[in-house]
């Protein structure tokens, strides 16, 4: 059974810090791009990053660019996003999603997904 789940999630602090985890496991993920969506109440799911399955090309939203940072580990099968200077906007369960592909690895077209963690950040 493939699992992709999530943790790390919680109450913050606008200006604190948050890791985030996915462990990945019940096949290979070997060349599978994977990545961080989140959705905040009445809002859609958008994308927030994302990393190839070598890790030397990442993607960012605008909106985390400088502040967010997404990692790999391979031997532990797990994804990172290191969330800093948080601010009351990054409110939203984030999820994280793998796809065999770059171009793949959408809202719409993802092959897998996290059941997502919350995160809240005060002001």
């Amino acid at each position: 059974q493939v699992q992709l789940v999530e943790s790390g999630g919680g109450l913050v602090q606008a200006g604190g810090s948050l890791r985030l985890s996915c462990a990945a496991s019940g096949r290979t993920f070997r060349g599978y791009t994977m990545g961080w969506f989140r959705q905040a109440p009445g809002k859609e799911r958008e994308s927030v990053a994302k990393i190839t399955w070598s890790g030397t090309t990442t993607s960012y939203a605008d909106f985390v660019k400088g502040r967010f940072t997404i990692s790999r580990d391979h031997a532990k099968n797990t994804v990172y996003l290191q969330m800093n200077s948080l601010k009351p906007e990054d409110t939203a369960v984030y999820y994280c999603a793998a796809d065999p592909s770059w171009t793949g690895l959408t809202v719409k077209s993802s092959d897998y997904w996290g059941q997502g963690t919350q995160v809240t950040v005060s002001s």
